[in-house]
């Protein structure tokens, strides 16, 4: 993986993993966290590498 996180899109199940919370609370949170998704079609994708700059800022 480079610096700073990838590409790759991961699913609100794989975001859920990463922050310890369940896949609701992604969801439910991710427009307060600041997390910006990527909509494919009508399912929610977010960004590795914005997932991992938002826990270097946050818990870093």
């Amino acid at each position: 993986m480079t610096a700073g996180g990838s590409n790759r899109l991961l699913t609100p199940e794989e975001v859920a993993e990463w922050f310890k919370v369940s896949e609701i609370t992604v969801k439910n949170k991710y427009r307060a966290w600041g997390l910006k998704p990527q909509k494919v079609g009508r399912l929610l994708r977010f960004r590795e590498r914005d997932v991992v700059t938002y826990l270097e800022d946050h818990y870093g």
